[in-house]
């Protein structure tokens, strides 16, 4: 019985390639579901088109260039363009899961932070399975939040859903009728939002910034 030959060797490559190729597209799409995910705490609030994942995740990217140096002194070493990687794939996980809403109302349902990182966990084996190792690496980085830039990312991902709050206020972009009726029984208009927060910072830059969006919300919500 003849053995295989180079030209079938080559073959066997070239059609392993073009599953590899094939297997990482297909990552990729998935993950694109993020466009379409919209952030659970809005819905749950009522906000008229309320905003994606994926541009959440763009507003904590734009916040590490923006406002990233404040930080530097608190997190010295903060390499920047690591900290841009791990806020675009701080999130990617709820392509598959679904947003989970950390929610300060006591009558809300709580959320099992194990059930939900394993879920996680298993969902980017399946999302950054056929990617580089980077991808999967930056992730488990923020999650670990044992590093400067995963300190980093954490505060502005926290710091964006207050800016995002602000903006809905001020452009009337909420109505608690279009929401869900038993969310938010202990807090009028977004302050939910702020108090799910402010416990949450580590850093005196991070408090300094939101003590600054929440007086401008105040001020957008009481109509000064």
């Amino acid at each position: 019985m003849a053995g295989k030959s180079d030209d079938d060797d080559a073959g066997d490559d070239d059609r392993d390639a073009d599953a590899d190729r094939d297997a990482a597209l297909d990552a990729v799409l998935a993950a694109y579901d993020l466009k379409d995910e919209r952030r659970t705490g809005w819905q749950l609030r009522g906000v008229d088109d309320p905003e994606s994942v994926a541009a959440h995740s763009w507003g904590v990217a734009y916040l590490v260039l923006a406002l990233g140096e404040r930080f530097r002194e608190e997190l010295p070493g903060v390499d920047f363009d690591r900290a841009l990687r791990l806020a675009v794939v701080h999130d990617v996980a709820e392509a598959e899961t679904g947003d989970v809403a950390a929610r300060a109302d006591s009558t809300a349902e709580g959320v099992d932070r194990e059930a939900k990182v394993a879920a996680e966990r298993e969902a980017m084996a399946d999302l950054a399975g056929p990617l580089p190792e980077r991808v999967r690496d930056a992730w488990e980085a923020y999650e670990a939040r044992d590093s400067p830039e995963a300190v980093l990312i954490k505060e502005c991902d926290l710091l964006d859903t207050c800016l995002q709050a602000l903006m809905y206020e001020q452009d009337d972009r909420y109505d608690p009728e279009r929401g869900e009726p038993d969310a938010f029984r202990e807090y009028d208009d977004l302050d939910e939002f702020f108090a799910t927060t402010e416990p949450r910072l580590r850093t005196e830059a991070g408090r300094e910034l939101f003590a600054e969006v929440r007086e401008r919300y105040r001020a957008a919500r009481d109509g000064a």
